[in-house]
């Protein structure tokens, strides 16, 4: 054999190794977006989307069908897990309440409240604009400097648990810190809503389910990660008997301080959006959006007790400070990866969170709890299906 030939058999060789490693890699994605994507959403007032007496966002039937959901600020720190209510939730909402660190997540329960609810943290403005789209009304302990300068027009129903007496703090413990032990019992939820005469009835039309796949089409397994920073990174193996994702949190598996039961969603739904400090270098009014400055005292914008940079804002489709209100998502239940894309019309606080196919038609979930997890762009996130 010429040296010729051995200098093409070699090239040839290292082609194929490299091609095999970038097709192992493939079920890894670093989310991009590359542009705004148009989407015509249906209007909030369609009609119910559920048949019967089921929860009109998880789609099971249960007694408390039409009563309006709770939504619930609760940490993902460390020193606060493991949390309680999550196994009980309809919908948990999970994304950065720090650029590329910390997350927080939104636990949302309409069929039931679970007994205690907590650990409860401070609001973010991110989540005051979901919680309205899912016609909530929303909990939460204290906020952002942003946050409530929204909360104090009344935009939403909500309690601010450090104004009156309905929470509660567990006994600080272990590696528990103070902050980690605000909750709300089920009780005090309603008495709360009762006492400020909120309205008890669900007008959100919801969200469409489809049947579960027979559990002989259902594939053996399968493995999804979601790269938040460590320790807030999570991920899902699916388990084909119930049709659910096992979550794992950090390094440990995700159990419910109420029932110790592991939290395994039937549906997770990853949406891609942009998230940046909010910062006194922006130009959010040169982009037709609100000044966040606007009712912030100067000492806090440039003085000693600034909080430039301290707070982010999320690219999810709210009303103030978002230039987009769409982007990529992926979609999991039954076993399978399902590509698509999430829409919020910005110009409506109480515009419902979409969910579409690639062909733009709504997401049918299957009855069961949805987990959303909202990644930046250039975080990872990897779905190995089973063999």
């Amino acid at each position: 054999m010429n040296t010729q030939k051995k200098v093409i058999i070699a090239v040839i060789a290292v082609i194929i190794v490299v091609g095999g490693y970038f097709a192992f890699r493939s079920n890894t994605k670093k989310v991009v977006i590359d542009k705004q994507i148009n989407i015509d959403a249906p209007q909030q007032n369609q009609g119910p989307l559920n048949q019967g007496n089921v929860s009109p966002i998880s789609g099971l039937p249960c007694e408390n069908w039409n009563r309006r959901a709770v939504s619930v600020m609760q940490p993902s720190d460390v020193q606060a897990r493991p949390a309680a209510g999550f196994s009980e939730a309809d919908m948990v909402i999970e994304m950065p309440a720090f650029t590329a660190s910390v997350t927080r997540l939104m636990g949302v329960y309409t069929c039931t409240l679970p007994k205690e609810i907590g650990a409860i943290r401070s609001s973010r403005h991110d989540y005051i604009a979901l919680a309205s789209g899912l016609d909530s009304v929303f909990i939460h302990w204290g906020g952002s400097h942003f946050a409530l300068d929204l909360l104090k027009d009344k935009i939403i129903d909500n309690y601010d648990c450090m104004t009156g007496s309905y929470c509660e703090r567990w006994p600080v413990s272990g590696k528990m810190r103070l902050e980690d032990t605000g909750h709300i019992t089920k009780e005090n939820v309603l008495s709360m809503i009762a006492d400020k005469k909120y309205r008890t009835e669900n007008k959100f039309a919801g969200y469409p389910h489809q049947a579960e796949l027979p559990l002989d089409q259902r594939p053996n397994g399968g493995h999804l990660r979601v790269a938040f920073k460590k320790p807030y990174d999570t991920a899902f193996d699916y388990d084909k008997a119930t049709n659910t994702y096992l979550r794992t949190w950090g390094d440990e598996k995700d159990m419910d301080r109420n029932n110790s039961q592991r939290i395994a969603p039937k549906n997770v739904a990853v949406l891609i959006a942009a998230s940046d400090q909010i910062t006194t270098e922006q130009d959010y009014i040169g982009k037709g959006l609100t000044d966040p400055w606007k009712n912030v005292e100067e000492i806090k914008k440039t003085g000693v007790e600034s909080i430039s940079g301290r707070y982010n804002n999320v690219q999810i489709g709210d009303p103030w400070y978002d230039a987009s209100d769409s982007g990529d998502a992926f979609y999991y239940f039954n076993g399978q990866e399902v590509k698509g894309t999430w829409k919020k019309n910005r110009s409506k606080l109480d515009s419902k969170l979409f969910f579409f196919d690639q062909a733009g038609k709504e997401i049918q979930f299957v009855p069961g709890q949805i987990w959303v997890d909202i990644l930046e762009p250039g975080q990872g996130l990897a779905w190995t299906p089973a063999e």
